[in-house]
């Protein structure tokens, strides 16, 4: 299971109405885990917890506001994933999690950042000590009360944090963009990005597909956001020409044989049109059954050669096992190879060299291009759509106005005296030709 988190600052729980209307909305959302700001709760219970989820397998944790601001609480969803250790400091509520399905071991830290520069230097030390206590995968979100960039403000002309994007720089943490909107918080005469969710690479890895998510702003002036760590919708991939099918020996007598053996008659474009899709065809076919999945042939071949080294050690290798550790090795080399080929295609790193063992880095850049050319959100005439199908056929309708005929009429050549414009082409190169002389003189 991919776990949905949910990080929103409510601005206050204290009415029992407004609790009411924030437990709808997360039973909506379908959060695993939800991590919300600024309660102005000083004392949590497990009632309060009810009247927030509806979840009977909820865990919690919480910090108590001071005075009449601040506040966190995350809960989390004990089927999905189990507590392991927690830390509650001065302006994060941090969990070290253990995902039940696949026993991922990673941290969750909740943040309401303050309003002043000075105790916001004391949030960025916290955020790092956690990251140095706690080694492995992190996800760190909630209203962190700056901005990095001038850019993710309206309306005023406060810089951003460059504190900020320091720690996220000597951390290696992702900041991760924002679909179906630019800004989180809103006071009706400016807007700001506050909110936000940033992940190290190794969580990101893990969770290839995830997008952040803008949802729909109701009891608060702060926008709630989801993570999806399966999020993004793929559809039918188009096809593309790999590059590591070069280093297939026979590949383009093979490409060869199956042009010669394709037969249409028309006109040179309809037969060219028609070869390259039955090439295209073909391609899919074969680069299915020669490669496959990497994962599932290195896992088979890397589980045949720790077989016959264990049959080495103890001296009962035979003749023949020994040619075939020779073959293993040899394909697992070769499939090393195109996988980085593969990746390094993916990512558009064309500096790199193939062969440079940057699977990871391949993987990190690839995953961005794929969240940066998803459609999570439309917006269109003041009208946000974000349903798969109405986003298709949305689509599909702008670029058949964009490309469809106005114009029946086009002019035609019917009648155009040749004659006469092959003269004036002439007498045109003739006049060049003499500048040209006179150039050189």
């Amino acid at each position: 299971m991919k776990p949905k988190i949910l990080s929103w600052n409510v601005r206050g729980l204290n009415n029992p109405n407004k609790r009411l209307r924030v437990k709808n909305l997360i039973r909506d959302w379908k959060a695993d885990i939800v991590c919300l700001q600024e309660t102005k709760l000083k004392f949590v219970d497990k009632s309060i917890i009810r009247n927030l989820w509806n979840c009977v397998y909820a865990g919690w944790t919480s910090l108590p506001s001071k005075g009449a601001s601040g506040g966190i609480i995350v809960m989390w969803d004990k089927r999905v994933v189990d507590l392991v250790d927690e830390y509650i400091g001065k302006f994060v509520v941090a969990c070290s999690f253990m995902s039940l399905e696949d026993k991922f071991a990673w941290g969750f830290a909740g943040v309401y950042g303050p309003n002043d520069d000075i105790s916001r230097k004391f949030l960025w030390d916290e955020i790092a000590g956690l990251c140095n206590w706690w080694e492995g995968p992190w996800c760190i979100g909630g209203d962190f009360n700056t901005t990095r960039f001038s850019s993710e403000r309206s309306g005023v002309s406060t810089s951003g944090s460059a504190d900020f994007t320091t720690l996220l720089f000597e951390l290696d943490l992702v900041d991760l963009p924002l679909a179906g909107g630019d800004y989180t918080w809103s006071n009706g005469r400016a807007w700001s990005r506050l909110d936000r969710f940033i992940v190290c690479p190794c969580w990101e890895t893990h969770f290839p597909t995830l997008c952040q998510k803008h949802l729909p702003r109701l009891c608060s002036d702060h926008f709630p956001l989801i993570l999806d760590c399966g999020g993004l919708h793929e559809g039918q991939r188009y096809f593309k020409f790999e590059n590591m099918w070069l280093k297939m020996e026979g590949f383009l007598d093979k490409i060869s044989s199956w042009w010669s053996s394709y037969q249409f008659s028309g006109s040179p474009s309809f037969v060219l049109a028609g070869k390259l899709k039955n090439l295209k065809n073909d391609l899919r076919i074969w680069n299915k059954e020669i490669f496959g999945n990497f994962n599932d042939q290195r896992a088979n071949f890397f589980q045949e050669l720790q077989r016959l080294e264990d049959k080495e050690v103890t001296g009962s290798l035979t003749v023949n096992e020994k040619e075939r550790k020779m073959v293993v090795v040899a394909e697992l080399e070769k499939i090393t190879l195109m996988e980085e080929i593969s990746w390094r295609q993916k990512s558009r790193a064309l500096w790199l060299q193939e062969g440079d063992k940057c699977t990871n880095f391949f993987h990190r850049v690839a995953n961005s291009h794929r969240r940066t050319n998803a459609i999570e959100v439309l917006h269109n005439k003041g009208r946000t759509i974000s349903n798969r199908v109405t986003i298709k056929e949305h689509i599909v309708h702008f670029y058949e106005q964009l490309l469809k005929e106005q114009h029946p009429w086009r002019p035609k050549v019917d009648g155009l005296a040749f004659d006469s414009i092959d003269a004036q082409v002439q007498r045109s190169w003739k006049g060049r030709s003499k500048r040209r002389r006179c150039a050189l003189f």
